[in-house]
This record gives C-alpha cells, sequence and structure tokens, in this order.
C-alpha cells in the first residue's frame, strides 16, 4: 500500500502467498518475484481478449447513448 514501509508490504505479501498457495514464511523468503507472479497469474485466470471494433458497434447498439 501506498506510505507503508518495505518490511510492512512484505508481512502483507508473505500473509497472502500463505492463504492463497498454502505457502510457509520460509517458502515466501525463497521464492523468486518471478514464481509469485506466475502463481498469482495462475488464479486470475485467462486474461480478456482486447475488444475490437465489431465488438464496440455491438456495444454501442445495445447501450446507446441517446
Amino acid at each position: 500500500m501506498a506510505g507503508e514501509d518495505f518490511a510492512g508490504q512484505a508481512m502483507r505479501l508473505a500473509g497472502r502467498a500463505g492463504v492463497m498457495f498454502g505457502w510457509a514464511p520460509d517458502a515466501f523468503w525463497n521464492a523468486t518475484p518471478a514464481e509469485l507472479g506466475a502463481l498469482a497469474r495462475a488464479l486470475g485466470g485467462a486474461e480478456a481478449a482486447p475488444v475490437d471494433a465489431g465488438m464496440i458497434a455491438k456495444l454501442k447498439e445495445q447501450f446507446p447513448d441517446g
């Protein structure tokens, strides 16, 4: 969080990793940022495809601005 020092942010993130991934503190501290990021992305599911012109036209039809 903004204004939070490194130790506070690390403790919060370690707690979340414990809850979300079942990690003990040593697993968190031995993990790389890439490993933590990969798990977080996996929980987020598939990324949404970008909206194309056809989708925008369809949305404009469904929700006209009047």
